[in-house]
């Protein structure tokens, strides 16, 4: 299993009337905790573009069990639970505040596809390789 944790300061413009932070920005969290996974592997998503290689998201699931308030530090953990196949890559995500209560839950799927042709193809080499490190 592989892990990795980023933590996010709560600014004022991510929070709503009611002081909350707006549920949009989840899928932004979710993606910055995948940014600095991917990154604590050695590669960014600009890496991986020039391996001629995009990564799609295909579908999101987010369930809100707390609220996250402006200046709150947030842990976003993000979890791949099983080694990849093929061309699918599923990111599990938990959220926590600063208090270590677990306030969202997420999935992300995303797809390794060839920048020409938008053709689905199994995760770059060298990734998997990074990756693989994890599940031994």
């Amino acid at each position: 299993m592989f892990i990795a944790e980023t933590n996010i300061r709560i600014h004022y413009a991510l929070t709503d009337q009611m002081g909350f932070v707006y549920h949009g920005h989840y899928a932004q969290f979710y993606e910055i905790g995948r940014t600095e996974a991917i990154r604590s592997l050695g590669y960014t998503y600009k890496d991986i573009e020039l391996m001629g290689v995009i990564m799609p998201v295909i579908e999101t699931r987010f369930k809100f069990l707390l609220p996250a308030k402006y200046d709150d530090l947030i842990t976003v953990k993000t979890i791949l639970k099983e080694m990849p196949e093929n061309h699918r890559i599923v990111f599990f995500g938990e959220i926590y505040n600063q208090n270590r209560q677990l306030i969202n839950v997420g999935e992300v799927t995303m797809y390794f596809m060839q920048i020409d042709g938008m053709k689905k193809i199994p995760m770059p080499g060298e990734l998997k390789v990074k990756i693989e490190n994890h599940f031994h």
